[in-house]
C-alpha cells in the first residue's frame, strides 16, 4: 500500500478534479502491474495496473488507495474490470466518498466473491487525497494558505518593500505549487502594491491556475502584469454582489471575468471567503493556494477557511513598528482561541525554513 500511496502522488496536478489513486497487483508476494490515475478523463489506476499485469493478474491481489468505482463517468468503471480479470482479493486505503461510489465498489467485488479489506493505511490516503475529500463533503476547494516572513514575524518592511524576503529555493517550492493547484488568490491592495504575475514558472507545470483578486475598492490597473498576461492565464475578479468597484468594466473588456460574490458580514465591502469557495467549487476547483496580502489571510482564518498553511520564514530581522505581519483581521482574543497547525513538519530551504501542517483536519471529510 506504501508504493500504491507513491504512485498515487505522481497524479497530482494531473487528475483532478478526479482523486489521486495507486494501485499495485501482487502475485506469488511480487508485483506484477501498478498504475496511477492518468490526467483527467483518462484511464484509472486499477485499469492501468491490469493492462501491465496482463494474464498474471489473475488470482492476483491488489492494493488501492482508494475505492475501485462503480459508476460510469469519462471511463468504464473500475470495480466489475477486476472481478472480470479474476483478482483474488482487492485491499483498499479508504471507501469513495462519493454517492456514485460510496460502497457500491466494495459490495459489487464481495457479491462477486473477491476477498475484500478496507482500511490500511487509511490516513495516509485520506491526507493524500484532501482536496478530493473535502469537495465530496462540503463542495469547496481545500484551501492552502502561504506567506512568507522573517524571524519577527513581518511580510514586508516599514515602507512595504517584501521582495525579497525568502530566498531562491523558496520561491522555486512556490512556483512548483502554483503548478499543481487551480486558482491563485490575492487581494486587491497586494495586487496594486506588488504589480504580480502569479503564474507558474517552473518546467514542472501541471496545471495553469486561474489568478484570482479578491477587490473591494481597489482593482488590478488595466496596465498590470496580471492583465498582461491573460493568454498565459485567467484572471477572476471577485467583488461583493451590489458593489461594483470603480475600473472593473475596463478590466472586463480587456478579457479578465468578473465574479460577483457575497458579501462578508458586518463587511459589506469585502468578499466572504465562504461564499467564494462555493462558486470555486461549483466551477470545478479543487485547491487553490492563497497568497496574501495580510487582510486576506486574516479574513479567511477568521470566517474558518484555511485547511493548511505553507509558511517561509527566513533568518532576518525586519523589525520596525509599522511592518506588516502576516496575518491581519481582528485575530484571536487569548493564545487558545488561535487556530493551531497539527503535527507541523518543518524543513530547510536553503536559508530559509518551510513550516507546513493542517489547520482542518481531512479525516474529518472522509467515510
Amino acid at each position: 500500500m506504501q508504493r500504491a500511496l507513491e504512485l498515487a502522488e505522481q497524479a497530482r496536478g494531473y487528475a483532478e478534479p478526479n482523486p489521486l489513486v495507486g494501485a499495485v497487483l501482487v502475485r506469488d508476494g511480487r508485483a506484477v502491474g501498478e498504475g496511477h490515475t492518468r490526467p483527467y478523463g483518462g484511464p484509472h489506476a486499477e485499469v492501468e495496473a491490469l493492462r501491465q499485469a496482463g494474464p498474471r493478474a489473475e488470482g492476483a491481489e491488489m492494493f488501492v488507495t482508494l475505492e475501485p468505482c462503480a459508476h460510469h463517468g469519462k471511463t468504464p468503471p473500475c470495480a466489475p474490470a477486476l472481478v472480470e480479470a479474476g483478482l483474488r482479493r482487492v485491499v483498499m486505503a479508504v471507501l469513495d466518498p462519493t454517492p456514485k461510489t460510496g460502497g457500491r465498489g466494495l459490495r459489487l467485488l464481495t457479491e462477486a466473491g473477491l476477498e475484500t479489506a478496507v482500511g490500511l493505511c487509511r490516513e495516509e490516503a485520506v491526507r493524500q487525497n484532501a482536496a478530493f475529500f473535502k469537495g465530496a463533503a462540503l463542495g469547496r476547494p481545500l484551501v492552502i494558505a502561504k506567506w512568507a516572513m522573517s524571524l519577527d514575524g513581518r511580510i514586508a518592511t516599514r515602507t512595504g518593500a517584501s521582495r525579497w524576503i525568502s530566498g531562491e529555493p523558496a520561491r522555486h517550492a512556490v512556483h512548483r505549487v502554483r503548478g499543481r493547484v487551480d486558482c491563485v488568490i490575492v487581494g486587491g491592495r497586494t495586487a496594486g502594491l506588488d504589480d504580480p504575475l502569479l503564474t507558474c514558472r517552473d518546467a514542472e507545470r501541471r496545471r495553469t491556475a486561474a489568478r484570482l483578486v479578491m477587490c473591494g475598492r481597489a482593482v488590478p490597473a488595466v496596465e498590470s502584469r496580471l492583465v498582461r498576461t491573460l493568454k498565459e492565464a485567467p484572471v477572476l475578479l471577485a467583488y461583493p454582489d451590489g458593489r461594483v468597484p470603480e475600473g472593473l468594466g475596463a478590466l472586463v473588456r480587456r478579457g479578465c471575468e468578473a465574479l460577483p460574490v457575497e458579501a462578508m458580514d458586518g463587511a459589506p465591502g469585502r468578499v466572504a471567503p465562504p461564499a467564494l469557495l462555493d462558486e470555486l467549487g461549483r466551477r470545478q476547483m479543487s485547491n487553490v493556494l492563497l497568497e496574501g496580502g495580510a487582510e486576506v489571510l486574516g479574513a479567511f482564518f477568521e470566517t474558518g477557511q484555511v485547511d493548511r498553511v505553507m509558511v517561509f520564514v527566513a533568518p532576518k530581522v525586519l523589525g520596525g513598528a509599522g511592518a506588516p505581519s502576516a496575518v491581519g483581521g481582528r485575530g484571536a482574543e487569548a493564545p487558545g482561541d488561535a487556530p493551531r497547525v497539527r503535527e507541523p513538519e518543518v524543513s530547510a530551504l536553503g536559508e530559509d525554513a518551510l513550516i507546513q501542517g493542517w489547520v482542518s483536519d481531512p479525516l474529518a471529510w472522509a467515510p
